[in-house]
């Protein structure tokens, strides 16, 4: 006889199983009716977290193919950040192949309560959710189509009460397909680290995955190399298995860093092997870590402007001063034309853009709460010069003054 605890675990299974119509053919690229999972394209994709969830920043690991230990990375960034004291989480988006759990010793099932599913915690405390802790054996298979396996990603993302979490990693499948299209599109992903291994073939095809971060808007945080080499422990030679590295045509072709070139370690997989990942020495990963640390912050700040100066009505502003900002530094600049005002239209654009912070004189009511379910700061009863009034913000210098246009409290606009 099951307990409540097992009968909701398997319901939370049932919802992914039975989210779409025994009429829906699962592709909505030929479909003309008008259901709710078109609807919210119409949309921001976004997912909120749950409500008991704080997670300060994620980082999906990807690769471009399977087989370039994309899940061991994964694993080791987590218990390398663990043990520098970070609360970490991993969040396993390979739905159809995932291994995070036996890397960690963990099998036993999530608990769950009214409030939601909690993920099961490692040895050291590190916080894991994956299919196959709810499976009844983990070698069943998961014979879903694609739009199944993106919502159980946001059903992990959004039911999962992760609580108090600074650094988690999301280990996806590889590819460019439905999962990692939906992680970018609906988690708040802050970065990509992308895993690669020195065959030419298997470096063409992650500048795939470069590229499709790129058109998503994805920060790629930078490039680890896999079994880039082995070290022979009788000579100390460096034996180069899988060729000479391609990485570094690949790093400046698209001007990323190389964060580091993994040696092939049996250490590592017969670790993974027997559940005890965490024991296994991350010094190989303390560049990485460090770099995660300290990695810089960057920001995109839109200036509703006149020309170069900032509006005094954000909807009838003649163009966007868009400032891209690192570490505190202004590094790029450019100037986007208002494509109009229609009501709604315009917190949107931005948000699309990638924009973190507005800046103008004064705004209408809607555009402000639509701006704040967005997540994007807004400052209003600025003036002047746009570039000033954003180095006075990054200094600490611009609050706003709640500068609302109350005659325009439902749209976007602001016509006095």
């Amino acid at each position: 006889m099951k307990n409540s605890c097992w009968i909701q675990q398997d319901n939370y299974i049932n919802r992914g199983i039975w989210a779409m119509s025994e009429k829906c053919s699962q592709n909505c690229g030929s479909c003309d009716e008008d259901c709710a999972e078109r609807k919210e394209g119409k949309n921001d994709l976004k997912e909120e977290l749950h409500e008991l969830s704080s997670v300060k920043k994620v980082i999906a690991v990807v690769s471009g193919k399977g087989g370039v230990g994309k899940s061991s990375v994964t694993s080791m960034l987590a218990v390398a950040m663990r043990k520098k004291g970070y609360n970490v989480a991993v969040l396993d988006a390979d739905i159809t192949g995932p291994s995070i759990p036996k890397a960690f010793g963990i099998y036993q099932r999530p608990t769950g309560s009214k409030l939601g599913i909690y993920p099961v915690k490692s040895k050291t405390g590190i916080e894991i959710m994956s299919i196959n802790l709810l499976l009844d054996n983990d070698t069943d298979p998961v014979i879903w189509r694609g739009p199944i396996l993106g919502n159980t990603v946001k059903q992990f993302w959004k039911e999962v009460i992760w609580g108090d979490i600074d650094y988690m990693f999301i280990d996806m499948p590889p590819g460019t397909g439905d999962v990692p299209l939906t992680v970018f599109q609906s988690l708040a992903v802050d970065g990509i680290i992308i895993v690669t291994s020195p065959q030419e073939l298997v470096s063409m095809i992650v500048s795939k995955a470069v590229k499709m971060a790129e058109m998503m808007n994805i920060p790629v945080i930078g490039l680890v190399e896999n079994m880039s080499y082995f070290l022979c422990p009788d000579n100390g030679k460096e034996y180069k298995i899988f060729g000479e590295s391609h990485i570094e045509t690949i790093a400046d072709a698209h001007n990323m860093k190389i964060l580091a070139k993994l040696p092939i370690d049996p250490g590592i997989s017969n670790a993974c092997d027997k559940g005890e990942i965490e024991n296994f020495d991350t010094d190989s990963f303390k560049n990485i870590s460090e770099m995660l640390e300290g990695e810089s912050k960057t920001m995109k700040i839109a200036v509703a402007s006149e020309g170069a100066n900032v509006t005094g009505h954000f909807g009838h502003c003649t163009n966007f001063m868009i400032y891209g900002v690192e570490n505190g530094k202004i590094i790029k600049e450019e100037s986007i034309p208002n494509p109009g005002h229609r009501p709604g239209f315009l917190p949107n654009y931005l948000n699309d853009l990638g924009v973190n912070v507005i800046i103008s004189g004064g705004m209408g009511g809607g555009a402000v709460d639509i701006f704040n379910e967005k997540n994007i700061e807004v400052i209003l009863g600025a003036g002047g010069a746009s570039k000033k009034a954003v180095e006075a913000y990054l200094r600490g210098e611009l609050a706003s003054t709640g500068s609302v246009c109350h005659e325009h409290q439902h749209a976007d606009e602001c016509g006095h």
